[in-house]
């Protein structure tokens, strides 16, 4: 009876461990996008003081949440939003980043920004090329 059991645990173990793998990958590549997107956001909204979105306005960042990872033609869209507290009151705002692989370097090449959801297409995305400024896989900022 025990080396039975032994058998049924084994071929369990063994039909079982690949999803597992599988699961931790994926997770481990969604934590990567989640923590360049969080990166790069942040980045970008301090760096420019974000003056354009809030006129100017001292701002906290709340949170960042990444919606969507999708690939079209060569292009990686990423899409989330970030909700920040400016003076009294909370602001979403809605952003698309467009991430090319040039010889194995990840780098942006379209980035845009609004304050309202938008259906993304690399086609519109396309019309936000991005000079660069911060980088995608740059550093690890803790917003929190």
């Amino acid at each position: 009876m025990k080396f039975l059991r032994a058998i049924f645990l084994l071929i369990v173990t063994i039909i079982v461990s690949p999803w597992i793998s599988d699961a931790d990958a994926d997770d481990s590549v969604f934590n990567k996008e989640e923590m360049s997107f969080k990166n790069f956001i942040t980045c970008e909204l301090t760096r420019t003081g974000a003056k354009t979105h809030f006129n100017g306005k001292p701002f906290k960042i709340t949170m960042i949440d990444l919606f969507d990872v999708q690939i079209e033609s060569d292009i990686r869209i990423v899409t989330g939003a970030v909700e920040c507290f400016v003076s009294d009151k909370y602001i979403t705002l809605y952003a698309a980043v467009g991430i090319t692989k040039i010889l194995e370097n990840e780098q942006i090449s379209y980035y845009t920004i609004r304050p309202k959801d938008f259906p993304i297409l690399a086609s519109e995305l396309i019309r936000f090329p991005y000079k660069e400024r911060c980088k995608w896989t740059q550093y690890w900022v803790d917003i929190d």
